[in-house]
This record gives structure tokens, C-alpha cells and sequence, in this order.
């Protein structure tokens, strides 16, 4: 089964990552990635250089950001290989382990529909 863990954090918090931090990061995506249990991982740009189109009915519609009403926003993604959900939040959770104490984030997990 896969799954996709959206990380949600603040944005324009100013807080960047330590070198500590990536370096953590960089070992836990080689391991996970040898594993098989990570497929893909990034971390996204912030919401204002973004974009949302929406269909309202055919109708469409461009909204440039940042989104200024998002409290919270997808900072980036993991996409998982696991065989079950709990599986994916002992992933997921060293993922949010890495970021230490210093970090106010959460991430959503969520099963890919297979079609």
C-alpha cells in the first residue's frame, strides 16, 4: 500500500532548518529510501510563488499566492510504501522526529486510492 504524509507547518515563521537537521534528514532518506519504504520526498516552495486554479462548475478561476488565509500550509511530502496505516505513522513519525523540539509541525497521512 502507499501512502502520502503531507507535512504541515506555519509559514513566514522566519525558522529555517539547522545543519544538524538536514544532516539528520539526508541519513533517515538514504535509510528509508534503501529500505524500499520511501518512494519520494520534497519539500515544497512557499505559497507565494504558488497558484491554485479551481472548476466551479466549468467555471474557472487563478488565485496567484501567497494564500494569506492558510493558517497552515504543506511544506512537503513523503510518499510511503507500508503494509498497513500503522506502519505509515512509524514512518511518519521519525520524520517528525528529525525536526527535535525546536519545531511546531504535524503531518497528515492519508492512503493513496489505487485505480
Amino acid at each position: 500500500m502507499r501512502f502520502l504524509s503531507m507535512v504541515r507547518a506555519q509559514e513566514n515563521t522566519g525558522q529555517r532548518p539547522s545543519e544538524k537537521m538536514l544532516a539528520d534528514m539526508g541519513k533517515l532518506i538514504e535509510e528509508m529510501t534503501a529500505r524500499g519504504v520511501l518512494l519520494d520526498t520534497a519539500g515544497l516552495h512557499p505559497t507565494s510563488a504558488g497558484v491554485r486554479l479551481r472548476n466551479n462548475h466549468g467555471k474557472f478561476s487563478r488565485t496567484d499566492g501567497p494564500f494569506t488565509e492558510a493558517k497552515e500550509v504543506v511544506g512537503g511530502y513523503a510518499l510511503l510504501k507500508a503494509g498497513s496505516m500503522e506502519e505509515a505513522l512509524e514512518l511518519t513519525r521519525r520524520f517528525l522526529e528529525v525536526h527535535g523540539e525546536e519545531w511546531n509541525v504535524e503531518c497528515e497521512v492519508r492512503q493513496l486510492a489505487d485505480m
